[in-house]
């Protein structure tokens, strides 16, 4: 892998780090498409979720206090079913489908809220939760959309939201770590994926970017902040759908 590579990795993890500050789920979602560009699938599984890990779990460290240990575990339990199947059938998407998924979730952002009730305080919707937040996150690599659905009506309170939304993503991504890199290891080694120094250097730059999309949170409405949020990741979905689709074809 050259350097050339793997400073533009590092610069995209700057970068959508800021962008996640911003909006939310917008900088995973950029992220994963960047490291689909360079990488093959399992590598860029195991790169994205190595450093999406980092982030929520340091997020969740520090909300700690707040997590929603009955809502984690039950989510847990949802998650089983999902990761032993796509295990069964050693699913591992190719990048027309990877695109194409990734091009589809950002509808789940113009669904009209009325049509679903999901409730993560419900125990059922928290197993079926933790079902889907799986297997998508081991298809597309991202689960952002699809979790906000689960947490939008509840009555918790936002320190708790943030807190649970981040630890259950902690697990899903280290789920993905395992899942797509155990074979690749035992496959290839380690000479596919990064050096050690790059996840070094992706830590700090992935603090700043999150710390200076913060600060440019603060600035913005919640008005704008909505309409940016909506229109960015739709527009970034329909290039990697497009991505896909020729991919496919």
């Amino acid at each position: 892998m050259s350097i050339n590579i793997l400073g533009t990795i590092l610069f995209a993890a700057l970068i959508t780090a800021c962008i996640s500050g911003i909006f939310g789920m917008a900088g995973g979602l950029i992220f994963m498409g960047v490291l689909a560009s360079f990488l093959g699938v399992a590598e860029a599984m195991v790169v994205h979720g190595i450093i999406q890990s980092i982030s929520n779990s340091y997020r969740s460290f520090l909300l700690r206090g707040s997590i929603r240990w009955d809502i984690i575990w039950r989510m847990g339990i949802g998650a089983i079913p999902a990761l032993a199947l796509l295990a069964f059938i050693a699913f591992v998407p190719t990048k027309g489908v990877l695109f194409l998924c990734l091009g589809l979730l950002p509808l789940l952002l113009w669904v009209p809220k009325n049509w679903f009730s999901f409730d993560a305080q419900n125990p059922l919707h928290a197993v079926f939760c933790g079902f889907c937040i799986t297997g998508l996150n081991l298809v597309a690599g991202v689960a952002g959309p699809a979790l906000d659905m689960f947490f939008v009506r509840t009555e918790m309170p936002r320190e708790e939201i943030v807190a649970t939304k981040a630890f259950s993503m902690f697990i899903s991504h280290m789920m993905k770590i395992f899942y797509f890199g155990i074979p690749l290891v035992s496959a290839y080694g380690l000479g596919d994926l990064p050096p050690m120094w790059f996840f070094m250097l992706a830590l700090p730059l992935t603090m700043i970017g999150t710390f200076t999309g913060t600060r440019i949170l603060k600035r913005m409405s919640d008005i704008g902040f909505r309409q940016y949020t909506k229109w960015l990741v739709s527009a970034i979905g329909m290039v990697y759908f497009l991505r896909g689709v020729a991919l496919l074809t």
